[in-house]
């Protein structure tokens, strides 16, 4: 069984989806990746996570610097209230072929030109 270490730096680190966990790790400086991957490797030490940890610290390591990442709730936005915005008055104007015509509407001659 793993020895308890100390908690990673993310809270409910262990609920958390990868897809959260994506949008988490962005928050983290390197010294905090390094506790989470430590944390990883010596829990659960998933080979998609800890390669992801990895790969933030290549990139906070070549430069990148923390940002405000994802709240991880693992929800959309909830949708408008009011139903969709689409209707005839927000319809285009409808197409017309052009000129030369389509495959299933030859183009009509406009005639002598001189």
């Amino acid at each position: 069984m793993p020895e308890s270490g100390p908690d990673p730096p993310l809270s409910d680190y262990d609920q958390l989806t990868f897809g959260d966990l994506e949008h988490r790790v962005r928050s983290l400086d390197a010294r905090e990746l390094e506790r989470l991957l430590a944390y990883e490797r010596e829990h659960a030490d998933r080979a998609q996570v800890v390669e992801l940890i990895l790969f933030r610290l290549r990139q906070v390591a070549a430069g990148e610097r923390p940002s405000p990442g994802g709240l991880g709730t693992g929800s959309l936005a909830p949708p408008p209230q009011g139903g969709s915005p689409v209707g005839p008055e927000t319809s285009p104007e409808p197409c017309h072929p052009p000129p030369h015509g389509t495959p299933h509407q030859p183009g009509r001659p406009k005639g002598d030109r001189h």
